[in-house]
């Protein structure tokens, strides 16, 4: 059982920076891949990033590539999300997400998720 709680979401202007955070419980954390994730109000939650167990790989959205990076610290059982050059359509509510084994851009097979934590760039 993974319990995960994000932080650090935002209002800040086009062009700037916020680094999203992602609290896990659990002793098995370094057991799982995580990923990140956003859902615009009307659209489907979208794959943004994701890291192996090891933090050894990460995959990202063309859309976020070059933009955005996602590290894990495994000794504190986190994951972040730094996010530079926002956009106004990367408005969103961003959630992190768990699973075990390698990491996916498909949000089903992740077995865990967070409450999400809300993004808005102004233009």
């Amino acid at each position: 059982q993974v319990r995960l709680v994000e932080s650090g979401g935002g209002l800040v202007q086009a062009g700037g920076s916020l680094r999203l955070s992602c609290a896990a419980s659990g002793r098995t954390f370094s057991s799982y891949a995580m990923g990140w994730f956003r859902q615009a109000p009307g659209k489907e939650r979208e794959f943004v990033a994701a890291i192996t167990w090891s933090g050894g790989s990460t995959i990202y959205a063309d859309s976020v590539k070059g933009r955005f990076t996602i590290s894990r610290d495994n000794a504190k059982n986190t994951v972040a999300l730094q996010m530079n050059s926002l956009k106004p359509e990367d408005t969103a509510v961003y959630y992190c997400g768990a699973k075990l084994g390698w990491y996916s851009r498909d949000s089903a097979e992740y077995d865990y998720w967070g409450q999400g934590t809300q993004v808005t760039v102004a233009s």
